[in-house]
């Protein structure tokens, strides 16, 4: 795969504007129309409508720049040089893993395609309880089909590897319907690896859609370069201060200053409050960094009497929303159900167990299914999310309690999942959770499930999605940003990431990320005064 085309190296041949790590010395200082601050879903789909707008663009990324050519499907290189913090972020009591990428595409680099639209029941939340009366399905749409077509998003047409089609082949048996995902592809090969970079550019990710467009256009790119803190004055931001970084975080040299007419903060849920946070941004009604959500998310294993081979073919084929919607939005937990790709290192980390028990699980690998509940949190009073803070450093942390009410949507989860398994053909299944251990049988899960002690460490609870922290709503009582994505007290900063979001969504976020930014984006060009353009 190394013969095949790399675009990221062609554009660097091209001239592209790239500087910071082992690209061209960062200047003392940068001036710009807008600075965007991150590289990924939100920021991507910015820089190329501002820069098609003929906006002069600076994008800053803490992260590495990596390509195809560099993505060897190999784990131990992903982690450290792709996620935050070597993919060992965790909450403040340590208790939950978050899976968050740190490179040039953020997370779009590394996630498993998967493309949903928000669905309508949360939007029509937004707009009762946030004042987003014009986030509605029919108002949504038309930005979420200029995302579609940019980035070749639709129905994934190959037949889901064994890993995905237990849960299809188990919910119908039950009676439960399961769809197909939509991915974010073009010329797939349907390797598995979507976690460690895709090595074929089928993935369309920012790495190789956006951001490419952006630096053809003129953008430029500062990598392993991170947003130090804004300087705020009278009501404005008055500059950025970026610093230069090693992968590690260690700062590598002298800090930069780059004055812009407008700063977009694209970071991410948990990176974008923090540096609102450290920059002591305005915040009269104490939001800021409130309401940070990560679809807590359960798993449950599976061995069978023949290969699943969980590490081959797309990660995400299949999915089931029929446990979102068994009940009222803010009654019980509701969950949507997909799968996890099963390599060793995610696997073993994930799956819990020492010693003998990790060997045993290690040497089961081939025959395993991997089940995952993802569970919709922000709609419920003891389901509020949690809080960004800093760290002596200025470093951030998530502070996330996981409730009994979460976690009874845990246990619940737990039992759905082995239904399924069982129903599908499984022979053992095995909640993951430190108490848990092989059931045979379907009544003999639900017996050892219900007895299962359900608290933090002991029941493994995960996430790969963060969204909120900097709420969007139609006044400033409720949210730190304006529908239209400007701070509520900063008047040339606005927010376009996953954390304006005021709950969870119940389905992957990055499509909707896509839909809000290309909205929040022609918004501000006509704001700027630049040529309106469309995203395709």
């Amino acid at each position: 795969m190394s013969s095949l085309p790399d675009p990221i190296v062609d554009g660097l041949q091209r001239g592209w504007k790239v500087h910071g790590g082992p690209h061209a010395a960062l200047p003392a200082a940068l001036d710009c129309d807008v600075a965007i601050i991150g590289s990924g879903a939100g920021a991507g789909i910015t820089a190329e409508m501002l820069a098609r707008a003929g906006l002069k663009i600076v994008i800053v990324e803490e992260g590495p720049l990596r390509s195809s050519s560099q993505f060897r499907q190999r784990e131990a290189d992903a982690y450290p040089q792709l996620y935050q913090e070597a993919a060992g972020r965790k909450t403040a009591d340590q208790a939950m893993n978050i899976l968050q990428g740190r490179c040039v595409g953020g997370s779009t680099t590394v996630n498993w395609t998967g493309s949903f639209r928000t669905p309508p029941d949360a939007l029509a939340y937004w707009g009762e309880k946030f004042g987003l009366t014009d986030f509605n399905e029919a108002a949504m749409a038309p930005w979420f089909e200029q995302a579609e077509r940019r980035l070749n998003i639709g129905d994934w047409q190959t037949a889901p590897n064994e890993n995905n089609d237990v849960l299809r082949r188990g919910a119908a048996k039950l009676g439960v319907p399961t769809k197909v995902v939509r991915r974010n592809v073009k010329g797939c090969w349907n390797l598995g690896s979507c976690g460690m970079g895709c090595p074929t550019n089928a993935k369309q990710s920012m790495l190789v859609s956006t951001l490419p467009a952006a630096l053809d256009l003129g953008a430029t790119l500062l990598v392993q370069t991170r947003a130090a803190r804004l300087e705020l004055q009278d009501g404005k931001v008055a500059a950025l201060v970026a610093e230069p970084v090693a992968l590690d975080g260690t700062v590598t040299g002298t800090p930069l200053r780059i004055t812009a007419r407008h700063y977009v903060v694209a970071g991410g849920a948990i990176n974008s409050p923090a540096l609102l946070l450290r920059s002591s941004a305005p915040d009269p009604h104490g939001l800021l960094g409130k309401r940070t959500f990560l679809h807590p998310t359960a798993g449950g294993v599976a061995l069978f009497d023949h290969e699943v081979a969980g590490w081959a073919g797309a990660p995400l084929s299949v999915f089931c929303d029929h446990f979102l919607h068994t009940g009222p939005i803010d009654g019980l937990i509701g969950y949507k159900l997909e799968v996890a790709p099963v390599h060793p290192a995610f696997a073993l980390t994930n799956g819990g167990g020492i010693g003998a028990d990790l060997v045993e699980r290690a040497r089961d690998m081939p025959r395993t299914q991997l089940m995952i509940a993802l569970l919709r949190d922000g709609f419920h009073a003891e389901a509020a999310g949690g809080a960004v803070k800093l760290r002596s450093d200025g470093t951030p942390v998530l502070d996330y309690v996981l409730t009994d009410y979460l976690l009874d949507g845990v246990r619940r989860a737990y039992l759905t999942m082995a239904e399924i398994q069982f129903a599908a053909g499984a022979q053992v299944v095995r909640p993951v959770h430190e108490q848990a251990r092989g059931y045979t049988s379907l009544a003999e899960a639900k017996q050892g499930i219900a007895g299962l002690a359900m608290k933090p460490f002991i029941a493994t609870v995960g996430s790969a999605h963060v969204m909120g922290g900097c709420t969007m709503a139609a006044d400033a009582g409720r949210g730190v940003v304006r529908p239209d994505g400007q701070h509520w007290q900063i008047a040339n900063l606005s927010v376009h990431d996953g954390s304006v979001f005021p709950t969870s969504l119940g389905a992957n976020p990055q499509l909707t990320v896509y839909g809000l930014a290309t909205r929040l984006s022609s918004g501000l060009i006509q704001r700027l005064g630049a040529r309106p353009v469309q995203l395709a």
